[in-house]
């Protein structure tokens, strides 16, 4: 089954030119080392919001701002294999080198997890505009957050959505400064969403979410298997993807 590794980075937006290079370059070491995957994005249309937001998950500046990323894997351990090469003490590589490709981003930020998908759907582009959400659900309510996810696909794919993925989290690490649960203020019995919905484009994402907010019919369920209050989400646009066999 599909693995995924999620990222949320805060980057000074004065280096968008090296954060592309970097990762031109860093990111072709996980394609090597099996990763089906990588995209990278920057944000476009990331609102600040009352209780949290993408700048507060990673402690984010004025004059930066958030990418949000994620390697995909063919499975798990291929995933576990490929990181464990990559942590391996004697693992050398000039990509990987802070020397010779230094970070143009505060790492110590940087949060990070692996993750399982639960709802897949779609068919996206490699160009398409991203949702990037963060969503914390109490671990006793994974088959109600799925079947949710699952059943509204139907109407985002008609408001012209291309794809969407609902990954659980699996092996999510705490951190010393910032991690996916402080994010989104998780308690003890909750676990972290990574989620992103793809779009043709922003015009398209922004137009459904306005024939959203005056559908009649928009309604929320009464029970619903998270709280929307600490859900985190915003509009990036793709910078950098690397894709197919190596």
């Amino acid at each position: 089954m599909t693995y995924y590794d999620g990222f949320v980075i805060a980057v000074p937006t004065a280096n968008k030119q090296k954060f592309i290079d970097h990762a031109n370059k860093g990111d072709s070491v996980f394609m090597d080392f099996g990763a089906t995957r990588v995209v990278e994005t920057w944000g476009d249309n990331v609102p600040k919001g009352h209780n949290t937001d993408f700048q507060g998950a990673v402690a984010a500046q004025d004059e930066e701002s958030v990418v949000f990323s994620w390697i995909e894997w063919p499975d798990k351990a291929t995933r576990d294999a490929g990181m464990g090469k990559l942590m391996a003490p004697d693992f050398k590589d000039d990509r990987m080198d802070p020397e010779k490709n230094p970070m143009p981003f505060d790492g110590k930020r940087m949060i990070f997890g692996g993750f399982q998908p639960i709802v897949t759907h779609g068919n996206p582009s490699d160009g398409d505009y991203v949702q990037g959400f963060l969503i914390p659900v109490p671990e006793g309510r994974q088959e109600d957050y799925r079947k949710m996810a699952d059943d509204a696909w139907a109407m985002f794919k008609g408001y012209g959505a291309t794809g969407v993925v609902e990954a659980w989290g699996d092996d999510v690490p705490e951190g010393k400064q910032t991690d996916f649960y402080r994010a989104v203020k998780a308690e003890a019995d909750e676990k972290v969403v990574f989620s992103w919905m793809t779009w043709p484009d922003r015009a398209t994402c922004d137009a459904a979410s306005e024939k959203m907010q005056n559908d009649p019919d928009m309604k929320m369920p009464d029970d619903m298997p998270f709280d929307g209050k600490r859900m985190i989400w915003g509009g990036f646009q793709p910078i950098v993807v690397l894709s197919g066999a190596r």
